[in-house]
């Protein structure tokens, strides 16, 4: 091979440090880079059609495969088209790195028309940024970057100029950064939650991150034998392993009345990996923090943390270490078969929980239409839940195409809205050329439904002409099967429970990508 140019550093640096899938949409100066990429064929290169699907993808890949993939984007433009996925990775606390090319470092002065401030732009959804020096410093640059996606796990972009990537790399070692172990708790803070759970008081166990994975929630569970304490979960979390057998939590609901009224009745809320509840908004006459006024918020471990050292060690301190398991939820009963009739959100819910097969993935940005998947699904076969995370829709299909990615031999089942479904719809075209085995279930109630809500919270409860068609998806209806079909996808329109069930059932059969409209 002749000499590396500065593009095959980076790559090399990637590869090194198990960075081996891409997701990709680059324009012309990442050139280089895709012709460094093309000499690598470790690298798997995934395209997709927009950069909130490349960034959403990356999300999910990270949350299942638990190690970061690389993005690519084109400068500025192609950075923010990305960022509002960014922003939802960063809340899930995804390691990521995002390769963003720059127009070569001495065309700056020109101010071309695709010239920008990239710095200023990733810098709100990243936990780092910075910018490659020249040829010479790409491993380092490069390792550094690496470092911050891993180390605590974050979002860290890499801006690449142009020449920077083209120009011959003197000799330098291609680094491998080694993750730095989370923090574990002070013996304080461990003696400061055990004295809470033996007050006598109602107490919540509010579980966030790593500590939600199943060994974690196992020793979650044997606390909760003990101390009678509940646990619970914030709204939204990157991964939850759930099902029979695996010690069940309950989740604080979206609506806000609905969580204050869940919260009301705890003394004191213990914070593993979580925060302080609060709303998703303000809205007139009630309050933006959930738990009471008087609720104290006692935390044992932050999210940057050692969760599962955190709970071992609470576990011990108040008998729990080998107590048996609290909330192990048994299997489904066999409550027969759900008649025949018209399609609701309710039935697909509870159908989806019934069928589902074990191992399966469920990403879920149905938002309204499945907010009863989570109870109906606590004795579902074993499985792992993503959920949006920042509350930026238009993650759902490019979540499930990631997860696809790094959960291989997996059933990825995408529990989908259809107006939050409209922003990213290109990843369906991903997922038929890379072949996933996704199966896509759009709840087609033709509105923004969630929407609806949130008009009626601020305190209007008739919606006139002008708000309807703003919070509608009709004249026209969005038709995802034909939609679907023209990116490859191949597709079905159902809005009968016997009809969704075939389907279903059918999609579970076989393998690669599968879309169900269903009409409710």
């Amino acid at each position: 091979m002749s000499q590396p140019n500065g593009a095959d550093i980076l790559c090399e640096s990637l590869l090194a440090n198990d960075i081996d899938v891409c997701f990709a949409n680059p324009g012309t100066s990442e050139m280089h880079f895709v012709a460094a990429l093309d000499r690598n064929p470790r690298m798997r290169c995934v395209l997709g059609l927009s950069e909130g699907v490349v960034t959403g993808a990356a999300d999910g890949y990270a949350r299942m495969a638990d190690k970061p993939a690389a993005t690519l984007l084109h400068l500025g433009p192609g950075l923010a088209n990305g960022l509002a996925n960014l922003h939802n990775a960063r809340r899930a606390r995804t390691p990521m790195v995002n390769v963003v090319g720059d127009h070569a470092t001495y065309h700056l002065v020109h101010d071309a028309p695709l010239t920008s401030d990239i710095g200023s732009l990733a810098r709100p959804m990243c936990d780092w940024v910075g910018k490659v020096r020249n040829a010479a410093t790409l491993s380092a640059d490069a390792a550094e970057a690496i470092r911050h996606a891993v180390s605590p796990p974050g979002i860290s972009t890499l801006i690449l100029p142009a020449d920077c990537a083209w120009s011959p790399a003197p000799p330098q070692a291609v680094k491998r950064v080694e993750a730095i172990a989370p923090q574990r708790v002070t013996d304080e803070a461990v003696a400061k939650a055990a004295r809470v759970l033996r007050s006598g008081a109602r107490v919540g166990l509010l579980l966030g991150g790593r500590s939600l994975r199943q060994k974690p929630l196992a020793i979650a569970g044997s606390i909760a034998a003990v101390a009678d304490v509940a646990l619970l979960t914030e709204t939204s979390n990157a991964r939850i392993e759930r099902g029979a057998g695996r010690v069940a939590v309950d989740r604080i609901p979206y609506p806000i009345d609905l969580a204050i009224e869940m919260l009301k009745e705890f003394d004191a809320l213990i914070l593993v990996g979580a925060k302080d509840p609060v709303g998703f908004f303000a809205y007139p006459g009630k309050p933006g923090r959930l738990a009471r006024e008087d609720c104290r918020i006692v935390t044992l471990a932050t999210p940057d943390q050692d969760l599962p050292d955190a709970l071992s060690r609470l576990a011990e301190a108040v008998g729990g270490g080998t107590a048996q398991r609290a909330g192990i939820a048994a299997p489904h009963r066999d409550e027969g078969t759900i008649p025949d009739g018209t399609l609701s959100s309710e039935v697909i819910a509870m159908l989806v929980a019934q069928m589902m097969p074990e191992g399966s993935v469920i990403c879920d940005e149905a938002l309204t239409s499945a907010r009863s998947f989570f109870s109906h699904s606590q004795h579902s076969a074993p499985h792992d839940y993503l959920a949006i995370t920042g509350g930026a829709i238009g993650i759902g299909i490019p979540l499930a195409t990631g997860a696809a990615v790094g959960a291989p031999g997996r059933k990825v089942i995408g529990l989908q809205a259809d107006g939050s479904g409209m922003y990213t719809v290109q990843a369906l075209w991903t997922q038929a050329r890379e072949k996933l085995d996704v199966v896509t279930i759009v709840f087609a109630n033709q509105a923004y439904r969630i929407l609806e809500g949130e008009l009626r919270n601020v305190g209007v409860e008739q919606a006139g002409p002008n708000a309807r068609r703003m919070l509608e998806l009709k004249d026209p209806a969005v038709d995802w099967v034909s939609l679907a079909k023209g990116l490859g996808v191949e597709s079905v329109r159902v809005d009968s429970i016997s009809a969704f069930r075939h389907a279903f059932d059918a999609s579970l059969r076989r393998p690669g990508p599968f879309l169900i409209e269903a009409i409710v």
